[in-house]
């Protein structure tokens, strides 16, 4: 949604404008018809012999100029609180660009100056040469595991079987195996031989 409020605060301005010339036509008519005089006697104040229009106008004309003078005095206060504001964050952007250059010479840092030169020479050390120890490498699927009509299967099977080593015992026929059985070692029977 569009933000309105300039145009809330253009209409606001253009319908103040109507109704103070409302109230300025509205005033000369008030004048002009009512030109009798009258006496005032408010407490200690008399005043004698006065128009009746100005008894209603210039009460009404004191207190628009004191609401014009009243606002515009707010806004030079929000001009001059807006001013100092800005004025204060100029000042801290400048302490923080001071601060980050002072960061920067204490941590050795490049400045963003044009030089890319650092300030101090870098030394360096060459290390010892660490003798290269050979790992054997990791044998490869094997081809029985590969799917024999050229499907691929799927990549969790694949890896499942991929990770699986198949190890293969050599059987001496010399000594015969040994059979546990309930937690007790038998020899295993052996084929009687022709």
């Amino acid at each position: 949604m569009p933000d309105l409020s300039h145009l809330w605060q253009r209409f606001l301005l253009a319908s103040s404008l109507l109704v103070g010339l409302v109230i300025g036509v509205a005033a000369t008519v008030f004048g002009y018809s009512n030109l009798t005089t009258v006496n005032v006697r408010w407490s200690m104040l008399h005043v004698d012999g006065v128009p009746l229009w100005t008894v209603a106008v210039i009460p009404l004309a004191l207190v628009l100029v004191a609401g014009t003078l009243y606002h515009w005095m707010d806004g030079l206060h929000h001009f001059t609180e807006h001013m100092r504001h800005r004025r204060r964050v100029h000042e801290l952007e400048a302490e923080v660009a001071s601060l980050r250059a002072h960061l920067d010479q204490v941590l050795e840092m490049p400045d963003q100056s044009t030089s890319r030169l650092p300030r101090k020479p870098i030394t360096t050390e060459l290390l010892a040469p660490v003798g290269e120890v050979s790992t054997p490498a990791l044998p490869g699927p094997s081809p029985d595991l590969a799917p024999a009509d050229g499907e691929r299967k799927t990549s969790n099977h694949r890896a499942a079987r991929s990770k699986r080593a198949t190890l293969t015992v050599a059987a001496d026929p010399a000594q015969p195996a040994a059979v546990k059985t309930n937690g007790g070692q038998v020899t295993a029977p052996t084929e009687p031989e022709d």
